[in-house]
């Protein structure tokens, strides 16, 4: 048996930690759907998922931005001390998504330029995420994670579909999120689809 730092057994605190990859994006997601729910105005036809943590002109600023902070510091956590024995570089790029996340609350429309910057590097870096996952697990679902995402943008970018920005920003974040939850189910012991490792 292999003691942690408290004399606790190793395993068992990889398997608190894998929680939090589960807990982590959850906590985005109530937020968000929170904040929707609270913001009559958001239009799926119109808006972009930011334009909820707007701090002047958002009343659900503090409920979404503080939602995207406490999930990437979940994540973050989740990544530098439970996937990294699962997946090692999966994690480092799992981890700097995470770091972004928390910059696109930090940074919000208020910035600008800035807050586009680290929204396409967190949209982006997630992407890389799912690529990494496929392969260095063998995850199928790695790979439609990423086909999903891209597809979402591509038909956005196209007009083949009416939308505002949020639609292509939660369609290619449910399924990067598919990913990271796979992971931490692995890790916990749960048969999962879409892996051979």
């Amino acid at each position: 048996m292999i003691r942690g730092v408290n004399g606790l057994d190793k395993s068992w605190n990889d398997k608190n930690f894998a929680l939090l990859g589960i807990i982590g994006p959850l906590i985005a997601y109530a937020s968000i759907g929170l904040s929707i729910y609270l913001s009559p105005s958001f239009s799926w036809y119109k808006n972009a998922l930011s334009d909820l943590g707007h701090a002047r002109n958002s009343s659900v600023a503090p409920i979404f931005n503080l939602g995207l902070l406490v999930s990437g510091f979940l994540t973050a956590i989740y990544s530098v001390r439970s996937l990294i024995n699962y997946a090692r570089y999966t994690s480092i790029s799992l981890a700097f998504s995470a770091l972004m996340l928390q910059t696109v609350a930090t940074f919000d429309e208020i910035y600008g330029r800035l807050h586009t910057t680290v929204s396409v590097l967190f949209f982006v870096s997630t992407g890389v995420s799912c690529i990494i996952y496929s392969v260095e697990r063998r995850s199928m679902l790695g790979v439609g994670a990423f086909s999903v995402g891209l597809l979402a943008w591509l038909l956005y970018w196209a007009k083949v579909y009416s939308a505002g920005i949020a639609v292509p920003e939660i369609i290619s974040a449910i399924a990067v999120t598919s990913c990271l939850i796979h992971s931490a189910l692995k890790i916990l012991g749960v048969r999962c689809f879409g892996s051979n490792k």
